[in-house]
Formats: structure tokens, C-alpha cells, sequence
């Protein structure tokens, strides 16, 4: 069972705020801090040809803005709120099971996302063909599109195994700790705390992919995020999420530094003649992600030890 801060017999741990209230004011803050003063700082040091910028300047600026304008006040307001940042961040060490039976359950996710971006944007293309005024929105998020895609492909290009590293520590490592901290920690458990915790992760989910302004992998985002956030809830420990969330950033930063291959960044692309395939694809992994969830689920116990089922709260 998840942690109570309302029980009296441990009055110290009662918030300031409402749950709730905390958490979309630390949404707001946060939100505030790393795109508006993050971004002002990082306009002030490399102006805005962005893709001209000391690429190793840039990086480093990067993830330290997601350490100072993240994590840091994830933390100062757990703290602040809640007075016990171990319990609200979830710091608990899983045994090696459940870090098992989620990393296997990245073997049905990754693919399915991969499938549902291509599904979604083709669904975009036929409601902007048939509702033609919607032809010029279409055109800012493409232009946006391609900024953020020559931003990331700054960010991702590595000419050798040691450069490699070093992004391998700005792309997977810096957000794995740093928005895990904030999102399955701070504000999910913060969720938690007045509404179950099917509706605290799904609603996470939602902010967690509007928060990283990438409408055409909108979805994706928010199904990896509900998935990393059903981790949390079920293991109470921000390491999972951590691990989760590393994993499907290294895969990204690999396969692209093995491929080279600039199609995995462009959610745009819809293959032509394809799309049959992949809505099949997306129906049959979505049963088998939805299946896997309810073993996991039922099951967890014997896993964990104890009775936590995530439709009991």
C-alpha cells in the first residue's frame, strides 16, 4: 500500500498543500524554471542558430539545466510540501524480479510505440486533407517538427565510442534521473494521494508527454509514461522508472549511432502502403501489452511479497 501522509500518528509527514495542488503548482514552477529560465539561458549563451552552437557547450548546458531546473526543485518541493522526500520520491531499492519482469515488458512497449507514432501521424494526414483550413497548423508543427529534430540530432550525433558516452549520458542517463524524480516521484505520488493510482499514472502520463512538445509522438509518450508510472506505483521505487526510462533512451541514442539512420527521429514519416500493417500491429501488441499488464498486475505479489493491487486504491 502506498504510503498515507494523513495518518496522525505521523503528523510530521502532513503536506502544506493539497496533494493535488502541490502538484500542479510544481508542474507550473518546474515548467517555468527549465523552458522559460533554462531556455532564456541558453539563448543568452548560444543565441538562436541553435544548430551552430558549440555542440559539447550545448550538451553540457543541457543536462545541467535539467539538474538545476528539475531535479533540484523536484526535490526542494518534496521537501517543502511534504517534509520526507525518501517516501514521496520513492527511494527504495526493488529486488532484481522487478526490475526483470518491467524491463521484459519494454520488449512489447518499444515496438508498439514505434507502431502507434506511425499510425497517429497517418491519421493527422487524412483529417488535415479533408479539413483543408487545418493546412497551416499542420505547417507549424512541421516547421517545429524539424527545429526540435535538428536540436536532438545536435544532441544525438556521435563520431566515436567515447563521444558516444558522453551522449549516451545527456540523452538516456540526465533525464532517466532527472524527470523520473519529478514525474513518478513528486507528482505522481503526490496523485496518489487523492485519486487511485490508475488515474494518478494516466494523468501523469498526460502532462509527461505534453511537457516534452512532441505532438506528433504525442501518444507514444503518454503510453511509455503510463507504463513507467504503473512500474512505479506497483514497485514503490524510482529506480525502476529510472531503469525504464534509461533503457528506451539508450536504445534510441545505439540505434541510431549503429544506423545512422535519421527516419527513427522524424515522427512525420508515414511509409506509404504500410498502414494496414502497422494498425494490426498496434491491435495485437496493445492485447498483449493490456495482458501482460494484468499478470503483472495479479501476480505481483509473489514477486514483491504482500498484497499490492493497483485497483484496490
Amino acid at each position: 500500500m502506498p504510503y498515507n501522509p494523513y495518518d496522525p500518528e505521523k503528523s510530521d509527514f502532513i503536506p502544506v498543500l493539497s496533494p493535488v495542488a502541490a502538484a500542479i503548482t510544481g508542474l507550473i514552477f518546474i515548467f517555468f524554471t527549465y523552458q522559460i529560465v533554462g531556455g532564456l539561458i541558453t539563448l543568452a549563451l548560444f543565441g538562436f542558430d541553435l544548430e551552430n552552437a558549440p555542440v559539447n557547450g550545448f550538451r553540457f548546458m543541457t543536462s545541467l539545466g535539467q539538474f538545476l531546473f528539475i531535479l533540484a526543485p523536484a526535490l526542494l518541493l518534496s521537501h517543502l510540501v511534504y517534509r520526507n522526500i525518501t517516501d514521496i520520491i520513492r527511494i527504495k531499492l526493488p529486488g532484481w524480479k522487478e526490475i526483470a519482469v518491467f524491463v521484459a515488458g519494454m520488449l512489447i512497449i518499444i515496438p508498439l510505440m514505434q507502431e502507434l507514432v506511425t499510425v497517429q501521424n497517418y491519421i493527422i494526414d487524412v483529417i488535415i486533407k479533408s479539413v483543408p483550413v487545418l493546412e497551416s497548423v499542420k505547417a507549424v508543427f512541421d516547421e517545429l517538427s524539424k527545429t526540435l529534430e535538428g536540436t536532438y540530432l545536435k544532441l544525438i550525433s556521435a563520431d566515436n565510442l567515447f563521444e558516444l558516452s558522453w551522449v549516451v549520458f545527456i540523452i538516456a542517463f540526465t533525464p532517466a534521473i532527472c524527470e523520473e524524480v519529478l514525474f513518478r516521484g513528486f507528482i505522481q505520488k503526490s496523485f496518489e494521494f487523492r485519486m487511485k493510482p490508475l488515474w494518478a499514472a494516466v494523468i501523469t502520463s498526460i502532462f509527461f508527454g505534453m511537457y516534452h512538445f512532441n505532438p506528433f509522438g504525442l501518444f507514444a509518450l503518454i503510453l511509455l509514461s503510463f507504463y513507467i508510472g504503473f512500474s512505479a506505483y506497483k514497485s514503490d521505487s524510482i529506480f525502476i522508472p529510472m531503469i525504464l526510462h534509461f533503457l528506451n533512451n539508450f536504445i534510441t541514442v545505439s540505434v541510431f549511432y549503429a544506423l545512422g539512420d535519421t527516419e527513427l527521429l522524424d515522427p512525420t514519416a508515414v511509409p506509404e502502403g504500410e498502414i494496414l500493417y502497422s494498425v494490426i500491429n498496434v491491435v495485437l501488441l496493445s492485447v498483449l501489452f493490456i495482458f501482460f499488464l494484468y499478470i503483472v498486475n495479479k501476480n505481483y505479489h509473489k514477486i514483491k511479497g504482500g498484497n499490492d493491487d493497483m485497483s484496490e486504491v
